[in-house]
């Protein structure tokens, strides 16, 4: 598996790459996850959800990628819920598998998928809410620039429970200053 880490647009193509990698990640994704049930692990499960993320790119509101060491898919990173208008925003999430963790995956992931959103997308601001004992997590935010703005309680149901979460965002630096008195 290569060192160099690139992110791509989610394909069909991918889904039992991606089904293999969940499957050997279940336990590992767990406490960071939605409750899954047992299909979203398999070659159909995953078709249905790249199906489904492939109609929110359709609908302008989801930036689905897949993250490649080589050619071989290690995780995933999304935008999603994009708000067009006087919001111009989005949602971040990502995940690595565990036997590549701490190599820089996703920090690069995440640098690619900014550039991608502001650049691209042309997008004002990324936010993205992380467990507060997911220090990595955090960790990864920090070094693409994102700050912490709040706590937001019982903000997602992960792992079967409401849970508290950090909130981080990323200004587009060619907007941060557009409209400021």
């Amino acid at each position: 598996m290569g060192n160099v880490t690139v992110i791509r647009r989610i394909s069909l193509n991918d889904a039992e790459p991606l089904a293999e990698v969940l499957a050997r990640n279940r336990e590992f994704l767990a406490p960071w996850d939605p409750a899954r049930p047992p299909g979203f692990f398999t070659v159909a499960g995953q078709r249905a959800v790249i199906e489904q993320a492939l109609r929110g790119v359709a609908q302008g509101v989801l930036e689905p990628q897949v993250i490649l060491a080589g050619d071989q898919i290690i995780g995933r990173v999304t935008l999603s819920d994009i708000v067009r208008g006087s919001f111009e925003s989005c949602n971040l999430g990502y995940w690595v598998s565990a036997s590549v963790g701490g190599r820089g995956h996703a920090t690069a992931a995440v640098a690619h998928i900014s550039r991608l959103a502001f650049d691209d997308l042309r997008l004002h601001r990324i936010q993205a809410g992380i467990l507060p004992h997911n220090i990595a997590s955090q960790r990864v935010l920090e070094h693409n620039g994102f700050e912490p703005i709040g706590t937001a309680r019982a903000y997602l149901k992960i792992a079967d429970r409401w849970q508290d979460h950090v909130l981080y965002q990323l200004i587009n630096p060619d907007t941060a200053g557009v409209g400021r008195g």
